[in-house]
């Protein structure tokens, strides 16, 4: 079976691109997540994997929906082609496709890993380069006097608070609206506060 997966880092962005994309390429089955990409603890990622068999094939539309840490994507693809012994297509990107192993090319096998260890590790830097660039970008506005400490206020928030409404919001049982009520901030403050913890 054709299944799908896709995954945007928050409930603001849009699945739709992927999803086209995905039901281009025949999916039967499409598991979607709304969540970072910086791990693996995601449920319906999780529920794909537990009912994955052999014979079926991982569509996805590109490596970084898979996830963004070198390591644990690595270890993803490993656990679904050698344990689980199913198959994974990245649609941009034709090389990383194991469907063409199934003649037994250990060529095309080898090069598909090669690939993936190369992009992997390239979602891996990008990411890193993200927090030192936003580091950075702090301290010079901190240094000329421009950095009015916006967002360290985002971080005196109650965390139990927080912990308890963003389980409450992601299942769609509270509005952003009233998600930022309780925690007595903005809507925008809220955004940028989601977005930092994505």
């Amino acid at each position: 079976m054709k299944i799908g997966y896709a995954r945007v880092s928050s409930k603001a962005q849009n699945l739709a691109r992927q999803l086209e994309a995905l039901e281009a390429a025949g999916c039967e089955k499409i598991y979607t997540d709304k969540i970072s990409g910086k791990n693996f603890v995601r449920p319906e990622y999780q529920k794909m994997i537990s009912e994955l068999t052999s014979d079926d094939i991982v569509i996805i539309l590109s490596i970084d929906r898979l996830g963004r840490n070198y390591n644990e994507v690595t270890e993803e693809w490993r656990k679904i082609t050698k344990e689980i012994k199913a198959d994974v297509k990245v649609l941009d990107m034709p090389l990383l496709d194991t469907t063409v192993g199934r003649t037994g090319d250990l060529t095309d096998t080898f090069i598909a890993d090669l690939v993936l260890q190369i992009l992997s590790y390239v979602a891996n830097l990008e990411r890193e380069h993200i927090k030192e660039r936003q580091e950075e970008g702090i301290a010079i506005a901190m240094r000329e006097g421009k950095f009015k400490n916006c967002g360290r206020k985002k971080m005196e928030i109650d965390e139990e608070l927080f912990s308890e409404n963003i389980k409450l919001f992601e299942e769609g049982e509270l509005s952003k609206a009233e998600f930022a009520r309780r925690l007595n901030v903005s809507r925008p403050k809220l955004d940028n506060l989601l977005k930092e913890r994505s």
